[in-house]
């Protein structure tokens, strides 16, 4: 599978979203990574669901990224207007009974991801890969950018994508977290296919975003 780029709105200029999607959009990336949290499952709030729903209505080529960062996450699936070619990623450690927001999810035509924080083991996606499309692995605790990546992200990088490919299953495996120039590349070389792109790359300072892009899509290919 071919790397794939999954820029993060959380990063990019709150006062020109529009122009920036359709930037994006038009140089032909892959998703766009939005990013809910609750302020209780994690201490932060960013874009609103309303936000993430009128996204959809402006993309041509590009996907929706979801990452729900909340407790119960399914409440805000109609909010969001969640559907066919949507990747919805929910946290392991907010659901009570994931099984069934996985099942929701698809039942809905989008695509389930199991998002695992930095503490969660790699092991814990072995017995839901009958039930997702994807993993999303966290290499920095969710909640905020720009941290620096928790150490042992790529050894478990490596375990989920042994997991993936030991199951034979067409699973995605998605980085969220310090996707830098630097690390990419060897992220890409723990198995990962799909980056999350935020302010160490793809949003970083004295970069033109087509460049930043051309840059990312050559590093991660």
């Amino acid at each position: 599978m071919r790397g794939m780029l999954s820029p993060s709105l959380m990063c990019a200029d709150v006062l020109n979203l529009q122009s920036e999607i359709t930037v994006l959009d038009n140089l032909g990336v892959d998703y766009i990574h939005l990013d809910f949290m609750d302020g209780k499952f994690v201490p932060n709030i960013t874009l609103d669901a309303s936000l993430i729903k009128a996204v959809k209505s402006v993309l041509n080529n590009m996907r929706r990224d979801i990452h729900i960062m909340a407790y119960a996450p399914e409440q805000y699936f109609d909010r969001m207007d969640i559907g066919q070619n949507d990747i919805v990623s929910v946290h392991y450690e907010a659901c009570d009974n994931i099984r069934e927001v996985l099942s929701l999810i698809r039942s809905k035509g989008a695509c389930p991801f199991i998002a695992i924080s930095p503490d969660t083991p790699a092991d814990t996606v072995k017995e839901f890969l009958d039930e997702i499309d994807g993993v999303l692995v966290m290499t920095v605790y969710p909640g905020f950018a720009g941290q620096p990546i928790v150490e042992g992200s790529f050894e478990k990088l490596s375990a989920v994508r042994k997991i993936i490919d030991d199951s034979g299953k067409n699973i995605i495996l998605e980085v969220d977290g310090h996707v830098s120039w630097d690390l990419c590349k060897k992220m890409r070389e723990c198995g990962a296919d799909l980056f999350v792109a935020g302010s160490s790359s793809v949003y970083s300072k004295g970069m033109k975003i087509d460049e930043a892009v051309k840059k990312m899509t050559e590093l991660i290919k």
